[in-house]
Order: C-alpha cells, then structure tokens, then sequence
C-alpha cells in the first residue's frame, strides 16, 4: 500500500535534514518508552518493594538454575538444603544478607562441575537499605523516561507537522500549476467546486497522509522493536520466560483485524472526499448566483438543496467512522488475550512478581504501537482515497503544449488558413466539419450563424484553446502546433462576452495585456476604449480595487476595461466575441470608432449575433452545423444566400 505514495515521498526531499532530525526524534521516544519501562520494572521494582527485602535474590531461583546448568539430580539433592537454609537465614537476618548471599554462592559453586561454573553467573548483591537521595535518584527514573519521551515526542511532531506544512504547499502549488496548463475541455466535464475540494481538502488529507507515515513509521515500529528486543533479552538471560514469547504469536492476529477494516476503509474514503467535493460545488454555485437565487426566490430551494448534499457526506462519514473506530477495540481485546495467556503461563512456571511485572510493562509497550499502526492504515486508505482524486489532475494528459522542436514566433502578420479542419468535443458530434477557408492578413471577419453553428470554436482554434482533431490551422503559413504557445497567444488579443476581471486594482487588470507597459502606455489604452473617465471619477482612480469578478463595477465598465485590455495589447489577431454587447447606444458608437482605429493592419475574428457589430467587417463567414456554407460582404450575402438573409431581417424586424 506505501507503494501507492512513494512517487508523492519526492516532496520530503528538499526537507530530508529537517525529517532526519524528527526521525531520530521519532526512535529515542519509541526507545525511551518500548524498552525505558520494562527495564525500570525489571531493575528498579525488585530495590523498592520489600518482597525483594526479605526473600534471595533472583538469580537463585531452583528452576531458572535447573534449566540453564543442566543440574543432575545428586546435584539438586545437595543444593536444595542449602538454598533453603539461606532463604531462612535472609529473612532473619536483615544485616547479613550480602554475607549469606556470598556464602549461598561459595557453596554452589563447589557442587558445580568445571564447565557448568562458567555458565554460572550470579549477579552481584545489591544493599536494598537505600539512603533518602538514593531513593529519590531511583523514583526519578519513571520520570526521566517521560521527560526524554515527552521533549522526543514533541520535536518529533513538531518538526514533522513543519515538513508536512512545506509539502502542503508544494502540492497545492503542482495542483494548481497543472490547471494552468490543462485544455478547456477538462474544465468542461468537471465542477468548480470539486476541483477546489480537490485543491484543498483532498491536498490537506494527502498532506496528513505523507506526515503521519513519515512519523508513525518510525515511532511505532521503534516502539514494538524496543519492547520486543527487550522480551528476547528477558528471556535469553532468565530461561524462565521462553514460552513467554509465543505470548507474542499473538501479535500477527491483530493484523487480521487491520486488513479486514482496511478493504472496507478504503472504498468509503474516496466517497467521503466526492462527497465533500459536492458539498463545495454547492456552495460555489449558490455564491456565484447571489442575484439569481434572490430574483427568483431561491433561498429555501438552496438551503434544501445544500441539506441534502450535507446529510449524504455525513452519513458517509459515519461509515467511515464506524469501521475506524472498530479498529482500536478489536486490537485490545487482541492483546488482552496475549495478556492472559502469559498470565497462565506465568502461574504455572512459578515466577516472581517482578519477572512478571517486567513481561506485562513490555507486552503493553509492543502492542500500544500496533494499535497506533492500525490508526497508520486509516490514514493511508483516507490518503490514497485523496491521492486517486489529485491524480486525475495530476495525471491528466496536456494535449495542448509545445512540440518539442516548436518555432519561435516574432511580430506574425496575422495570415490564418483552415486546411480541412475538423473539431468534435471529446466523444460528441462534430462542431467543425472539414472546414478549408483563407482569411490574409489584414481581414476584418465576421463569423455569423445560428447558435450552435460552430462560430465560437472556430475562433478558439486560432489560439489552440483547443486542437482540431483533423486537419490544421496555420499562422503565417506555420502550422500552430509547430509554433511555440506562449509566442503565439502573445500575437493574440481576446476580448469575450463576459470579460473576467481578478480582484485586484484597475492599473494592474490592465496591465495584464502587456505587463511591461508604462503607466502612459496603460492611461492611452483606457482613454481609447473610452474608460479612462470614468476610471478617474473613482476616489482612487486607477487604484480603485474592482472586487471580485468586477463585482464594483458596471457591465459597461467591465467591458470597456476588457477592450482597453486589447488596445494595450496591440497584438496583430483580434478576436471579439460580441466584444460591444454590454455597452449602451452611445457608448457603443464611440467604441466602434475606436474599434476602426485598433482593426486598422491587424487581423479580426469577430464573432457576431448583432449585425450592427459587422458593418465594417471585409469578410463574412456564415456558418451552418458546422460548415461555413457561404462567404462574402454584407451586400453579397443578402443577395444570394437564404441563411444570412433570415438571420439579418429577423434581426432588423422584417
């Protein structure tokens, strides 16, 4: 399953020295904790309580020796004497114990043959009568292990959450980047809303995915390791607790648990993050239709319609959550198992409290961390539920870019030719059928036709919005897709129906069609698109800040900045989508003024639905289910073809 994520692992490299240092971080506090505390109950338990006060010292336990030293049975007849009149000398004689151990241990080891005396290797008798600082110096040890995890613990997560923060950012910016420069068909079969659930939510869940990998992966594992190193080493030195490690036969069972509720995790992950996708294209599109849901009385049809797509996330939720939650508990009663068992065990191979005391601190610590790698497996179906989302972003195919041996493109003339051009939306009918037509440089060309005729995508062509699927457009007899994209949309000026305006100042959504231009330069386009009165009747003129979409503005206005756009632009191809239709009467003939000075050696696609926006046109196309079914000047057209007749007396009341 990592193996979905190890190309996403190249965000954490330019952050590799700030992730050593939280991974190091990570092994201390799995350390401190897997193996710190069964060792404090291994060493420090036996000086505090007095059990270990009045009894031998452990290493003289009968069975661990029986079993290490291979003792025969003469050997146990003449040793379990002495051991008993030790154990009875110990309790009763407080202030000799360290003499009756040493004496215990001289005897011992004259029953012993050569080679069992060097497998023998009883510790060294520690004073249990501890001053008041030596008692204090051995209860600080609990709390020394939890300041070394708690200071490990949190640089750990810290630096983690840092690196995390930084990969964040590096992803939503790839995301974005790569809609820049995906095709406008893409965003035509997908919603704002989903696309931005994908930007933010599904890129924040990735994001947690890659940082709790990289953390958990490191301190649980260091954790189980630690407590399980140090139940081989507890069973390697005492041999009482051998069997104590098919306690740990039960480790693997809790994977049964974690793989079962992994395959259900990971279907409802990928529905939670569509679902949340919904829920913000509703809220999207209800914020951009503010006037129209008040116009039509919209308000409790919204608030219904927003109800519904938030009831369907949450009950997904709820099943999300209904099998992430099963995952703790069932491991639990795993472990408590494994817990049991050893407890028999330890019954009836009789041993001490502080051996036990030792193998349940260390069993805790083993499965503490399986648990939390359980949690790690819901992160990773979340994840790649979130990471399958990116990807159709990320993976998608960029029809639209440069070839790798494209032209450069200078100042072009502004020749266009069609050579048997078609063009179909991805699996719909042709929009353009075969389409062959010359236009030389310097023509004015309207494009007239029905709704639906093929105007519009015929003159998103001309700056590869789109490639024909058959046949091929040339500038200056270069075959657009030899050219170089960002040199050959800077030969382009577009100015549409609906011009978009960022939320930012007037100076600077000017500037955008030439950001080198100078102020002059800015001022002369606005006073020729007829905007630069009314730009300085604001308080602060050129710096008055639009709003979003222009929301500050008039329709008028937003159109006469899209035109001055154009005029600072000064680029040869001219495409004007009903570039005048927001203006009022007056406005619109001083702006066809302008437009006459700006056509003037520059070739202009207009595409037409009034006909008063054609009458200095020198070519007209008339388009018809996607074939340009005559050509001419106005008068020629009217004469001799039916459709452009139809289309103009209807238009003028006739």
């Amino acid at each position: 399953m990592l193996s979905r994520f190890r190309p996403y692992f190249s965000y954490l490299r330019p952050h590799r020295g700030l992730l050593a240092a939280a991974i190091i971080c990570g092994i201390i506090y799995g350390l401190a904790y897997g193996a710190g505390v069964p060792l404090m109950a291994k060493t420090i338990f036996p000086i505090i309580f007095g059990q270990e006060k009045t009894t031998l010292p452990e290493h003289w336990d009968q069975n661990q020796l029986t079993r290490k030293l291979q003792l025969t049975p003469a050997q146990l007849t003449r040793f379990e004497p002495l051991l008993s009149r030790a154990a009875e000398d110990f309790k009763a004689n407080s202030a000799a114990r360290e003499e009756i151990d040493a004496r215990l241990e001289r005897q011992f080891t004259e029953l012993l043959t050569p080679e069992q005396r060097a497998d023998f290797k009883p510790k060294p008798f520690i004073n249990r009568e501890l001053t008041t600082l030596q008692l204090w110096l051995i209860a600080l040890w609990l709390p020394a292990i939890f300041v070394i995890r708690g200071v490990a613990g949190y640089l750990n997560s810290y630096l983690i959450q840092l690196v995390g923060t930084r990969v964040l950012e590096t992803i939503r910016l790839d995301y974005f980047a790569k809609l820049q420069i995906l095709p406008l068909s893409f965003f035509q079969t997908r919603s704002t809303g989903d696309l931005l659930s994908r930007g933010l939510a599904d890129a924040n869940q990735l994001q947690a995915t890659l940082t709790n990998t990289a953390n958990e992966i490191i301190k649980s594992p260091a954790t189980l390791l630690g407590a399980i190193g140090f139940l081989i080493y507890q069973a390697y030195s005492t041999q009482g607790v051998v069997l104590v490690l098919v306690t740990l036969s039960i480790v693997p069972l809790s994977v049964l648990p974690i793989r079962y509720i992994g395959k259900k995790l990971i279907k409802r992950a990928g529905h939670i993050q569509r679902e949340l996708g919904a829920v913000t294209n509703c809220m999207t599109e209800n914020l951009s239709a503010t006037r129209e849901v008040r116009a039509y009385g919209l308000e409790s049809r919204e608030i219904g319609r927003f109800r519904t797509v938030s009831q369907t996330l949450i009950r997904v939720q709820m099943k999300f959550v209904k099998y992430e939650k099963l995952l703790t508990p069932l491991i639990e009663v795993i472990s408590t198992i494994g817990i049991s068992i050893t407890l028999v065990y330890a019954y009836r191979a009789h041993l001490s409290l502080t051996t036990f005391t030792t193998i349940l601190a260390a069993l805790y610590a083993s499965y503490e961390p399986i648990k939390k790698l359980g949690s790690l497996n819901n992160d990773l179906k979340r994840g790649i539920g979130s990471l399958d989302r990116i990807e159709e972003v990320l993976h998608a195919p960029v029809p639209i870019r440069d070839a790798p041996n494209a032209l450069p493109l200078p100042r072009a003339s502004g020749a266009l030719a069609f050579e048997k051009v078609s063009f179909a939306y991805q699996a719909q009918e042709p929009v353009l059928r075969e389409i062959t037509i010359a236009i030389p440089a310097g023509t004015v060309c309207a494009l007239v036709g029905p709704s639906g005729a093929g105007k519009s995508t015929f003159a998103n062509l001309v700056p590869r919005f789109f490639d024909p699927v058959a046949g091929r457009v040339t500038l200056d007899g270069h075959d657009l897709r030899s050219l170089r994209l960002a040199d050959l949309r800077r030969n382009i000026a577009v100015v549409s129906q609906d011009p978009v305006l960022f939320n930012d100042t007037i100076f600077n959504n000017l500037l955008i069609a030439r950001p080198e231009a100078s102020v002059a330069d800015v001022e002369a386009a606005a006073r020729a698109a007829f905007a630069h009165d009314f730009i300085c009747g604001f308080p602060e003129g050129y710096a008055t800040v639009v709003g979003e979409r222009g929301a500050r503005l008039s329709g008028g206005q937003k159109q006469r900045l899209a035109l001055a756009r154009a005029f600072l632009r000064a680029a040869p191809i001219l495409i004007l989508d009903e570039a005048t239709s927001a203006l009022d009467s007056e406005s619109e003939a001083a702006i066809q003024q302008a437009l006459k000075k700006l056509m003037v050696g520059k070739t202009v696609l207009i595409i037409a639905h009034r006909f008063s926006t054609i009458r200095d046109a020198t070519k007209i196309l008339v388009f018809d289910q996607g074939h340009i079914v005559a050509s001419g000047t106005h008068a020629e057209l009217h004469a001799g073809n039916e459709l452009y007749r139809s289309l103009y007396d209807r238009q003028q009341g006739k």
